[in-house]
């Protein structure tokens, strides 16, 4: 049950690592705020991903580098004090060099997040399923994502390191695996190998690249969307669905508002009882909360 937060609980990435640990697939919505990371908590999910895509999209801007470092890391905190179970942060390319990489790591550890995901892009990035894709040499996106793990293993928070590549567009599948095995080396978490282009591909990845591997299931995207069952039998310990709130928010949006045109009241459908809405942002808790702080 929910109880109102105004900061990080604490020890998400032991919460997160306790998760990995389990062999299984992890099902994780992405949120872009923190009313609909609540949601995916408040439904029973275990993790949730904040997706650069989303929080872009959110603010009315395409996910192509124009957020930047200080807009994500105050919706990492947001999302943090509202939730209970562990969230991934985007870090993107973690907005400039390998320093730059470290400070991003640790402020999203300030901020509650349990793990980061840095990636291979060459900035500005774009989303991984659009095209005009390119990304950093080798050597760079290795240093990148050893930076990434110096600044978690020195923090006192314990965050993961989420190492994605998006070289299978520009270089093919077996650049996009080695590329996941050395982030390997140098210390990754979890890895992440976006936009493979069939199951197969899939499975190569899983077969060749040790540790917890992270599936991006875009609707209409590159990837084919397989069900949890298969995933996790090919290796899979986590399955992030990116944009599934979103698209959800901006078609009940739309509803709404085409009924207020047309009739002058919202579909009752898309309607919460006064009370629930006030239960879902947290009035209940609020209340209960301020009066053990009333006067006699």
């Amino acid at each position: 049950r929910y109880k109102m937060r105004l900061a990080p609980t604490g020890g998400s990435a032991l919460k997160l690592r306790a998760l990995l640990k389990q062999p299984q697939l992890h099902l994780m919505p992405c949120c872009f705020d923190a009313l609909s990371a609540r949601l995916v908590e408040q439904a029973g999910f275990p993790v949730t991903f904040v997706s650069g895509f989303s929080v872009s999209a959110a603010r009315g801007l395409p996910d192509t580098g124009l957020m930047c470092y200080s807009e994500m890391l105050n919706t990492m905190r947001s999302v943090a004090a509202a939730l209970r179970i562990p969230a991934i942060g985007d870090g993107d390319t973690g907005y400039g060099n390998a320093v730059n990489v470290r400070r991003t790591v640790q402020g999203y550890a300030s901020a509650g997040m349990a793990a980061v995901m840095i990636e291979d892009q060459v900035a500005p990035k774009r989303c991984g399923h659009t095209r005009d894709k390119v990304v950093v040499g080798r050597a760079e996106a290795i240093n990148r994502v050893k930076a990434a793990v110096d600044a978690a293993r020195e923090g006192a928070s314990d965050i993961l390191v989420l190492a994605r590549t998006d070289a299978r567009a520009m270089h093919g599948l077996s650049e996009a695996i080695e590329r996941c095995q050395l982030f390997r080396d140098v210390g990754s978490d979890i890895t992440f190998l976006e936009a493979p282009h069939s199951r197969e591909e899939m499975a190569e990845y899983c077969r060749h690249v040790s540790g917890p591997k992270m599936a991006n299931l875009l609707a209409g995207g590159l990837t084919p969307i397989l069900p949890p069952t298969e995933l996790e039998a090919l290796g899979f310990s986590l399955a992030a669905y990116p944009l599934d709130l979103l698209n959800a928010s901006v078609v009940a949006m739309r509803s709404a508002l085409q009924s207020l045109q047309q009739h002058g009241r919202p579909p009752e459908a898309l309607t919460l009882p006064f009370p629930e809405i006030q239960r879902v942002v947290g009035f209940e808790d609020y209340d209960k909360e301020a009066a053990r702080y009333q006067d006699d």
